[in-house]
């Protein structure tokens, strides 16, 4: 009788240990999974870059009238700006959430592009009056607008889209780490199930 209490005691301490081995493998996996997860966002947290070139060519001229409408002097000139232009994601700004309780890793929301436009502005034919010089104002005035209007050609240019293309190619990289590692992806509040449900809600930003 004793062997068999003795028996029995052995049986539920084997079962006991092998729980407990078998808990402390998962909880194990469950941070390792974790701390791979947070690496991997850490590692894109670098800046997407896209790079054109642009070119505009923006005709200048402003008159200034002298002793009322007796005299008119008039300033010109013709601007070549060749602009070189960056598209970035800075993915330090990612905003997400990872439940180890659920396995599921939340993106929130990814921060808007940031479009960095450096213009080499050449000037041709300049002419001005006696009364009426090229001021510092004049070259500032004439660097805005042609940036403001090399955007707008950026917005309508496949420049946005590359970008987006290469977010979307990193942002992959969780859907597939985290289907490996059984956890779940979840994106602005969807789930996502496969590769073309992250690059409608990419496109869709």
């Amino acid at each position: 009788m004793k062997r068999v209490l003795f028996g029995i005691i052995l049986a539920l301490l084997a079962v006991l240990i092998y729980n407990f081995s078998i808990h402390n493998s998962e909880k194990s996996m469950l941070i390792e999974n974790s701390m791979l997860l947070q690496q991997e966002l850490e590692k894109v947290s670098k800046l997407i870059v896209t790079e054109g070139n642009f070119v505009e060519v923006y005709r200048f001229s402003d008159s200034k009238k002298i002793f009322g409408s007796l005299f008119e002097s008039e300033k010109k000139a013709l601007v070549v700006a060749n602009a070189k232009v960056s598209i970035s994601y800075n993915l330090r700004g990612i905003n997400y959430k990872l439940d180890d309780k659920i396995k599921t890793l939340f993106i929130h929301n990814i921060p808007e592009p940031e479009i960095n436009i450096n213009p080499n502005l050449e000037y041709h034919d300049v002419s001005t009056g006696y009364f009426n010089a090229f001021t510092a104002e004049d070259y500032n005035n004439i660097q805005d607008n042609i940036t403001e209007s090399l955007l707008e050609k950026i917005k309508d240019s496949p420049l946005i889209l590359n970008a987006k293309n290469r977010l979307i190619s990193e942002l992959a990289r969780f859907y597939v780490l985290t289907n490996s590692m059984e956890w779940t992806l979840v994106y602005n509040n969807r789930e996502i199930n496969k590769l073309e449900d992250f690059e409608f809600k990419a496109n869709k930003k």
